[in-house]
């Protein structure tokens, strides 16, 4: 295992290039975490908020997600999966590599060389964090998840841009 200082060759040339190319400075494991615990709580509020309005509008459209339903937790998860991957997809598409809890940490999602990410881009890195386990991935210092890694993306301090 490596010194909480040191990266792995792979990783320190990516955050080198970084450094050298933009000029910027990639976010720490503390601010990234914060970015998740926010735009979950958010994700979460606007899913029970959409489950409140269909309860209320359309009762019968959830009866397949009731316990008795074999299978109903199992397929609760991957809807919510698939949900969460979208709404992060979109939120940084539209805003341009921010989510909410970037906006908060003043953080932003950037490609390897510091240029503004790509719709595309946005959609990949929220499907990636559908992979499960991708959350521990993030873990360690410097961070660099399955998300950043698979799509060649950084978070970084938007002071540094």
């Amino acid at each position: 295992m490596l010194p909480e200082n040191e990266m792995p060759v792979q990783e320190m040339e990516n955050a080198d290039l970084l450094a050298m190319e933009a000029n910027v400075v990639q976010a720490s494991t503390g601010k990234r975490f914060a970015n998740y615990l926010i735009d979950l709580v958010l994700f979460y509020i606007l899913a029970i908020g959409i489950g409140v309005v269909l309860a209320l509008t359309a009762p019968g459209s959830l009866d397949g997600l009731n316990d008795e339903n074999p299978g109903a937790g199992l397929m609760d998860r991957l809807i919510t999966l698939l949900f969460y991957a979208l709404y992060m997809g979109t939120i940084e598409a539209i805003f341009k590599g921010k989510s909410l809890g970037k906006l908060i940490t003043k953080t932003r999602a950037v490609n390897e060389d510091g240029s503004t990410i790509s719709a595309g881009t946005a959609f990949t890195r929220g499907f990636s964090r559908a992979v499960p386990f991708c959350a521990f991935s993030a873990l360690g210092s410097p961070c660099y998840p399955w998300q950043d890694k698979w799509t060649k993306t950084y978070v970084v301090e938007e002071a540094s841009l």
